[in-house]
């Protein structure tokens, strides 16, 4: 009898377990940055290019959720073919330092436990979201920089490359136009950036993803090359827990875009995340309240993507537009740049 009712309850639990991952959604959703993005300016072919690369993106990452994988696989391999186009700042596409160097950051951050890994100023990994998560998931460490990123990316066994990998014509030119303003501007504003002329063009193309699994998992990762021109070993807040990237299940997963200096003093990730958990409100209420009044109003340009913890996607931003894609489960792949929605 005893063994009945044990083996009555195990079926229960069985099929309880299973009925609960059937209705838990999967859903991913990616941005490659946010700025002024002029419509009349872009090219077909440049539009059709960035379309191609988002929906490729978002659904490789779709593709890792719907055949039962983590969302901790599905935000890498999103943000890895990001990383490796030069469409983007992340990567292949890294924007150009003050001294005609290229120097990456990146973040990863699961929701369940709040295990974080990031990486910063480093200029020889190929693709530095693999290294954040190897720190976050073979290292005692959540953010390790410069040489000894590198060191440990070595011990790692992860591709390593020339700094010259990152070089691309287009960020080249950016540099240059930058370098051209900045001697427009007081000595002191050229080292105190918030003052000094910052045009969103020549630094957007910061990349992320977020993504809930059939476990309810929520992932966040985010990569950059960090703003055009920069100098001292800026680091902007891609790479930092809470500002540009931030995930927890009891809440919501946040990915950032911008300038990195008010998302880090706004902590704007965890904040939407803080408002989700603590105010009972909604993850896209909380995204336009931190991006569209708290940022606005103090000039803090940029955006997030999100994704809260019953599986509901959104994103907010303050720009003309930002390269985002969504794939929710039973709906079609959308892809947008403009800030009017013209999904393809």
């Amino acid at each position: 009898m005893r063994r009945s009712i044990s083996f009555l309850a195990l079926c229960c639990f069985s099929a309880l377990a299973s009925a609960n991952q059937a209705t838990t959604p999967i859903a991913i959703v990616i941005h490659g940055g946010a700025g002024t993005i002029n419509k009349s300016q872009m090219t077909e072919a440049q539009e059709q290019a960035y379309h191609a690369t988002l929906k490729h993106a978002v659904e490789t990452g779709y593709a890792v959720l719907e055949k039962g994988g983590s969302s901790v696989d599905a935000v890498t391999a999103a943000v890895l073919i990001m990383e490796d186009s030069p469409l983007f700042n992340a990567g292949k596409g890294a924007v150009y330092t003050y001294d005609e160097g290229h120097e990456l950051d990146a973040s990863i951050m699961r929701g369940d436990n709040l295990m974080a890994g990031a990486v910063s100023g480093v200029t020889v990994v190929k693709n530095p979201v693999l290294l954040a998560r190897s720190v976050m998931e073979k290292s005692e460490h959540v953010m390790l920089s410069g040489a000894g990123a590198e060191q440990f990316a070595k011990e790692q066994g992860l591709e390593l490359v020339e700094n010259s990998y990152f070089d691309t014509e287009f960020r080249y030119d950016a540099l240059k136009k930058a370098k051209q303003s900045m001697q427009k501007v007081p000595h002191q504003a050229q080292n105190y950036r918030l003052k000094a002329p910052w045009l969103p063009e020549w630094n957007m193309g910061t990349v992320g993803a977020v993504a809930m699994d059939r476990s309810g998992l929520l992932t966040a990762a985010t990569s950059t090359g960090g703003m055009t021109a920069k100098r001292y070993g800026r680091i902007g807040d891609a790479p930092i827990i809470g500002a540009g990237n931030f995930a927890d299940n009891g809440s919501c997963a946040v990915s950032a875009t911008g300038h990195g200096e008010f998302f880090i003093r706004y902590r704007v990730a965890s904040d939407i995340c803080a408002r989700v958990k603590y105010q009972g409100i909604s993850a896209d209420k909380a995204a336009d309240q931190v991006i569209q009044q708290e940022l606005a109003k103090v000039g803090g340009t940029g955006g997030v993507i999100l994704i809260d913890h019953k599986g509901k996607v959104g994103w907010s931003f303050n720009t003309e537009g930002m390269y985002r894609a969504k794939k929710t489960e039973g709906e079609a792949t959308i892809s947008e740049i403009f800030k009017e929605s013209s999904a393809k």
